[in-house]
Formats: C-alpha cells, sequence, structure tokens
C-alpha cells in the first residue's frame, strides 16, 4: 500500500489543486484517483493561467467563446466551467459513495470582488447554476467582505470553499459563518445538508518568518498553526451547538490544509503532508507534491484532537518576537491581493492570447459586449 492510500485510510482526503485540459483529456486524473488515492480538486485563478498560457489546449475554445461577443473575463469562466464541470463529472463516483462528503472540485468567485459581498454571493449564486453539479464548491474568501457572503451563500444551499484563511481566528470565523448559514436553513425548514470546507494556509507563514526567526523554529510555525486550527476545528464540532445541528441533518464543514507544498528546498518534498495528517480533514496539494507523496511519502501519527504541543510551539515564536496576530492579518490581506493580481494577469493573458490567435488566422476580433 502506498502513502496516499494509507494517508486515506487514515481518513484525510487528498485533493489535488491543479487543473488543466490535458489532464483531464488524457487520462492522468483518472489515474491519480486510482494509484495515489486522489479524492477531488482544487484550482485558483493562477493554475488557470499558467494552462492557458502554456498550452495550445484552449486555442479553439477561446476562439469560438469570442466569437460569441464575449470579453476576456467571460471567455475565462466559459472555459473554467468546461475544466470544472468535466473534473466534477470524474468524481461524481466518489461524491455518491460518500454519501456527499468527499469528490468535490472547487471554482473561485473573481477575486475582483473581494470587497464586494453582494457582488460575491450573486457571483456564487450565478457559478453554481451554469455548472449545474451537486459536487461544486464555490470558493469565497474568508475575509471581512467575504464571511457574510459565506453566510449567505451556503444560506442559499450552496457549497462552499472558504478560502484564504491563515489564523485560528481567520478558521474560528468561517465555521462560525458556516454554522449561522445551516441555522437559517433549518429555520427556514430547509435541507441544512450543504457541504463545506474551512481552507487553512500552511508553507506562507514559514515563509514570512524565515529570516526572523532561530534555525530551531524554521519551518515549524505552519505546522503549529495547522495543529491549533485542527485542534479548534474538533473543539467547534463537538460542540453542544454543532451536535444540535447535526441531529437534524447538516454534515460538518471539513477543516482543508492549502498552500502545502515545501517551499525550503532543505525540508522535503513531503514535508507538510507527512506533518498534517490527520482524520477528517483534506489536504489540497500541487501535482508535483502529489507525486512525490505516492513515490516516497511516509505517514507517521495522526494529529491530535487537542492540537498536540501547538501551544508551547507558538509560545516560542511569540517569545522570539513573532506578532502571530498582527501576521495573520497581514497573510490575509497579502494572499487577497495577490490573487486579485494573479486574476488581472490571466485575464491579460487571455486577452493576449486572443488577439495572437486571431492576427495567425488572419481574421477580425470580434467586438465585445
Amino acid at each position: 500500500m502506498n502513502a496516499p492510500q494509507k494517508l486515506h485510510d487514515a481518513g484525510q482526503s487528498l485533493w489535488l489543486d491543479n487543473i488543466h485540459r490535458e489532464l483531464l483529456t488524457s487520462g492522468t486524473l483518472k489515474r491519480y484517483i486510482k494509484d495515489l488515492a486522489v479524492t477531488g480538486l482544487t484550482s485558483n485563478p493562477s493554475i488557470f493561467e499558467h494552462a492557458i498560457a502554456g498550452t495550445s489546449d484552449y486555442d479553439d475554445a477561446l476562439m469560438e467563446h469570442t466569437g460569441k461577443g464575449l470579453d476576456p473575463e467571460k471567455v475565462f469562466f466559459e472555459i473554467a466551467l468546461e475544466d470544472i464541470t468535466a473534473a466534477a463529472d470524474v468524481f461524481e463516483p466518489i461524491h455518491d459513495g460518500s454519501s456527499g462528503v468527499d469528490g468535490f472540485v472547487s471554482l473561485e468567485v473573481s477575486p475582483a470582488l473581494a470587497d464586494d459581498t453582494a457582488g460575491t454571493v450573486a457571483e456564487a449564486k450565478r457559478l453554481h447554476g451554469l455548472a449545474k453539479r451537486r459536487n461544486l464548491f464555490i470558493k469565497i474568501p474568508g475575509t471581512e467582505a467575504g464571511l457574510p457572503a459565506i453566510e449567505e451563500t451556503i444560506a442559499a444551499g450552496i457549497p462552499v470553499n472558504v478560502t484564504l484563511l491563515f489564523s485560528l481566528d481567520h478558521y474560528l470565523a468561517a465555521a462560525e459563518a458556516y454554522a449561522r448559514g445551516i441555522e437559517r436553513r433549518i429555520k427556514a425548514q430547509l435541507d441544512p445538508n450543504v457541504a463545506s470546507v474551512a481552507s487553512v494556509f500552511i508553507s506562507r507563514w514559514d515563509v514570512a518568518v524565515q529570516d526572523e526567526v532561530p534555525d530551531e523554529l524554521k519551518d515549524q510555525l505552519g505546522i503549529a498553526i495547522g495543529q491549533q486550527c485542527y485542534g479548534a476545528y474538533r473543539k467547534f464540532i463537538s460542540s453542544e451547538r454543532w451536535e444540535t445541528l447535526e441531529q437534524k441533518g447538516a454534515q460538518p464543514q471539513r477543516l482543508l490544509f492549502a498552500s502545502t507544498g515545501t517551499k525550503n528546498p532543505e525540508r522535503p518534498d513531503t514535508y507538510y503532508i507527512s506533518a498534517l495528517a490527520a482524520p477528517d480533514t483534506v489536504n489540497t496539494m500541487p501535482e508535483k507534491t502529489l507525486l512525490a507523496f505516492g513515490d516516497h511519502g511516509e505517514v507517521g501519527g495522526v494529529l491530535r484532537d487537542d492540537g498536540g504541543d501547538a501551544a508551547e510551539t507558538l509560545a516560542r515564536f511569540s517569545a522570539a518576537g513573532v506578532d502571530l496576530a498582527a501576521l495573520g492579518t497581514g497573510l490575509q490581506i497579502k494572499a487577497r491581493d495577490a490573487f486579485v493580481q494573479d486574476f488581472e494577469k490571466l485575464l491579460g493573458v487571455v486577452d493576449t492570447k486572443i488577439n495572437h490567435l486571431h492576427e495567425e488566422h488572419g481574421v477580425q476580433r470580434p467586438s465585445t459586449s
């Protein structure tokens, strides 16, 4: 039994943090499901930007959708929906076999809506309605403007992947928004079984303090944050409040570990995967990390329900002068801004490639509506 299967058997879902058309058309994704225990998939604008810019796989689709008079953003979402729905169909048997707990794919709302609560809700409803897939998560950032959008989207019955969470406070706010959305559905006598994951970013913590802490603390902060959030997750889903909701048919919002590719070349390339094995959670990983874990990964113990020694480790960082609260806030803001920039870059790539293709074919680019 390989390491991914062992991790899966320990109760953690392995999701691929990547998507591109060749992954779908070549059968590679199906092979990852069979051989590497992959049970879901996440995406973001940067992933799509690399896929569209780096291959000719999307050329025909770019021409087709531009011919409808769509602008670059609309063209992108048409293409993204094609890939995402195809991936959702691949994972549908896993979704059905897990009673709707696993087998999800994720599509992000436009990062340009990061400060627009109403716009985020409207876009979440639009994308979910267009996809028509039960196993689609709409990714919404757990920011100040995103939290009420998460509650509203859950209340509308749309599954949500809460992204851009970094700190314990971020996780708890996301869990609260989810619970409120479920409570609203119960009050309205609607089905409370609406899935969600809360995505906590791990490795960026370590990158942020790499040059500010002694050697013995390097690459320890992200794991400690993950342990801390896992302890809070276990406490939340065993609370009287949540047990009441579960008795009415709700399912827990699972904790998801994101940004788990190793950034420090001095650490094993499977560093964060082995360290964050935990039942009833998800780890979404880059393709390179997944393949490395399948080749030589190891699964030791799993995280303790109480967060283990996270408190002690975090106290050592505080003693070393790291303001954890300020750093968590700053990381979320920085990530939010980076996602906006990535989205703008993506639209620039789409626009440039559309122009190039029309020049190559000797046809005039249609005007957009």
